[in-house]
């Protein structure tokens, strides 16, 4: 064997490399709405309770998180059921797919999605979501520039979804400035406190009140829920 009169080379040790460190999930992107102070003032100007009501918190406010398909089908999973029970569902059936999508909510099975805690009922309001959403029934990318009602048209064209679940997307998700939720308890329950010292009320007094809310009218319902239930929701 030939080593060219030269002294073999030492081996180095071979290197041990520290095992890669499994990357935190990245937290999810707040959004704020740009309007945010400008409503403010508008609701302080013109209504005495917002007056009141707005300064209570400080900076918090409306933020949103997530996709349109995401947090409509949290929306439909927690139906009817309690907000943990809700978060537990929610995290089983989350991981059946690899990640979140329309179309990789039809490719699971049936029986993997009920082992999850869904019910026959919600298995089927969730695969007329991703249908909706995989064949384009809703136009996404369009939202931006339409209307309200519109959007509104497209969600509840969609099993398990109806109006109120609709505008709490609007509000919530899109975050639309000028949204009156007239089936929603809280608002009612709140409108009553704060303006009629309790007393019953009906949707048209709850209209008459949102009047001096426009153009701003999600602002104040969010800060009427704020005056029942102090801790800010992200959608």
């Amino acid at each position: 064997m030939d080593f060219s009169g030269t002294m073999p080379a030492l081996e180095e040790e071979p290197t041990v490399e520290a095992p890669a460190k499994k990357k935190a999930p990245a937290a999810p992107v707040l959004k704020r709405p740009a309007y945010w102070a400008e409503a403010c003032d508008h609701l302080v100007a013109r209504d005495r309770v917002m007056k009141r009501l707005i300064p209570q918190f400080g900076d918090i406010c409306l933020e949103s998180r997530g996709d349109a398909f995401t947090t409509l089908a949290r929306s439909i999973v927690g139906q009817q059921i309690s907000v943990k029970a809700a978060q537990a569902v929610w995290e089983r059936f989350a991981k059946l797919p690899r990640r979140m999508t329309a179309a990789n909510v039809l490719k699971l099975k049936v029986d993997d999605m009920r082992a999850a805690g869904l019910s026959a009922r919600k298995v089927e309001y969730i695969v007329d979501l991703a249908l909706h959403f995989d064949n384009g029934a809703v136009h996404v990318k369009s939202w931006e520039s339409m209307d309200d009602e519109a959007i509104i048209a497209e969600l509840v064209a969609i099993r398990g979804i109806g109006r109120w679940t609709a505008e709490m997307f609007l509000i919530f998700h899109l975050m639309r400035p000028d949204v009156l939720p007239l089936d929603d308890a809280g608002l009612i329950a709140g409108i009553s406190r704060n303006y009629f010292s309790g007393d019953p009320v009906s949707r048209s007094d709850a209209r008459e009140v949102a009047a001096a809310w426009t153009p701003y009218r999600s602002v104040a319902t969010w800060y009427i829920w704020r005056s029942l239930d102090p801790l800010p929701v992200a959608y």
